[in-house]
């Protein structure tokens, strides 16, 4: 198939549908750094016309990594459910907007026929508005020990991490987190050191905690999946097995993981069955610019490679996946408007992809972007429905060194929004005394079991 078009007497020619899903995707730092990004916004809007009229079946056609080559572009295609795909696989990309849009049918019930460059390229295609009207119809529920995802509620990722991992400086995240009504996503943490002991003693911090106050959610430690694999072999209390994924096959390597590996670790934890209500075990997270960084690419544009990503993702039935849509810094995202669309992008392609996805609405100090930037892309995240966000204490990762979003943050959007926990997270927090009853914080009552027992963590 010939990708090209004339405009005031000159063709313009896009090559292959690699380097034409480059130049229709909107302004980045990451692509204009690939040297993928079109030169100006004729030749965008050109690429997007060109787009516009390709056929969804190309996609098929014309695999952007061949799949002899790269075993995510294997797990595309011999992944692919066709039938799922007929309500629209005679449909062109801009036809398929049009059909997202118009809402004659559920866009969920495509997600195991659709391929990511698909969804990557319709979404080329449409205004944040569109993204946001598209992704608010796909609802993805998920179940470990509570009900993720339920139409009317947003939950949140307790992030109580410490620049030494000290379980005090924990403990006092963690309870400041629940005061808030944080932590139904998970309560996750980041180590600051990826050793077995260090690990070790964070997952049993986080478990008693969890199991002696019977709150309804789960824990993890964000290690090297290969350290929580060893982990499991000793009898660890590991609920959740967490990996940060990209879309391409070399671009995992150099996370020093493959398909096989995930696939393990996946069995492994099933094995366990700590879940109360469900058994998806699995926790990803992904950002665009993480296959560039690893010149992993593939002369593929940003977006696209993340949206591969989520393939990887789809086979493991996760509970939870998010973006962490600014972390990687302004080399890939330069500022608040390339970030507020980038978030959007990602929460829709997940979603239309069948995929449980929250967003860590961040960025690092170098960028060109501010609080009032998050505070523009968590709510028109919320709008379109996102499953969960980041709560951190002050939205200030000391660990980590970057900007995200607060338990008030959360707090704000359920005020507004009408937004409430996940069903079983929120009866805890009633009978704890943190929650009133009508989805707002009680006054003059505290939970004193868990404040003693999170202020004696330690010896403090």
């Amino acid at each position: 198939m010939k990708y090209s078009a004339t405009f005031r007497g000159r063709t313009l020619d896009f090559g292959d549908l690699r380097n034409l899903l480059a130049k229709a995707s909107p302004p980045r730092s990451a692509d204009q750094l690939a040297g993928l990004a079109a030169g100006c916004e004729s030749e965008r809007a050109l690429a997007r016309r060109v787009l516009a009229d390709v056929p969804l079946k190309q996609f098929l056609e014309e695999p952007l990594v061949p799949p002899e080559r790269d075993e995510v572009s294997r797990l595309i295609l011999e992944g692919r459910d066709a039938a799922a795909l007929a309500p629209v696989a005679a449909l062109t990309v801009g036809e398929f907007r049009d059909w997202l849009l118009a809402g004659n049918g559920d866009p969920g019930e495509l997600a195991a026929g659709l391929m990511p460059e698909m969804v990557a390229a319709v979404s080329k295609l449409m205004r944040n508005q569109d993204l946001i009207a598209v992704a608010r119809r796909c609802r993805v529920v998920t179940r470990f020990r509570n009900t993720l995802g339920l139409p009317g509620r947003l939950s949140t990722r307790l992030q109580p991490n410490h620049p030494t991992d000290d379980p005090r400086g924990i403990a006092a995240s963690i309870l400041d987190g629940l005061m808030y009504g944080s932590g139904d996503a998970v309560i996750g943490i980041n180590p600051a050191t990826d050793n077995l002991g260090n690990v070790r003693k964070l997952l049993d911090l986080l478990d008693e905690i969890i199991q002696r106050h019977r709150i309804p959610t789960q824990a993890c430690v964000l290690s090297h999946v290969t350290t929580t694999m060893q982990l499991l072999q000793r009898g660890a209390p590991v609920d959740l097995v967490f990996q940060s994924i990209a879309g391409t096959e070399a671009a995992n390597r150099s996370f020093g993981i493959d398909l096989t590996l995930l696939g393990e670790a996946h069995a492994m934890a099933l094995e366990l069955k700590r879940g109360s209500c469900g058994d998806q075990v699995m926790y990803f997270e992904t950002g665009q610019g993480s296959a560039l960084s690893a010149e992993a690419h593939h002369g593929i544009d940003a977006q696209t490679c993340e949206a591969r990503a989520y393939a990887v993702a789809r086979a493991f039935s996760p509970l939870l996946v998010n973006t962490v849509v600014g972390f990687i810094g302004p080399e890939y995202l330069y500022d608040g408007k390339q970030i507020i669309r980038a978030g959007l992008e990602d929460h829709f392609c997940g979603k239309l992809l069948g995929l449980p996805m929250g967003c860590d609405v961040c960025y690092t100090n170098h960028a060109e972007a501010d609080q009032d930037d998050m505070d523009n892309l968590l709510t028109l995240l919320a709008v379109a429905g996102c499953n969960y966000i980041m709560g951190i204490p002050g939205a200030d990762d000391v660990m980590l060194a970057y900007q995200s979003s607060s338990f008030h943050d959360a707090l704000y959007l359920r005020q507004v929004l009408g937004l409430r926990p996940a069903p079983e997270f929120e009866a805890w927090l009633e009978r704890a005394g943190i929650f009133d009853g009508g989805n707002r914080l009680a006054e003059g009552r505290a939970p004193l079991p868990l404040l003693d027992h999170l202020a004696a963590v330690g010896g403090a």
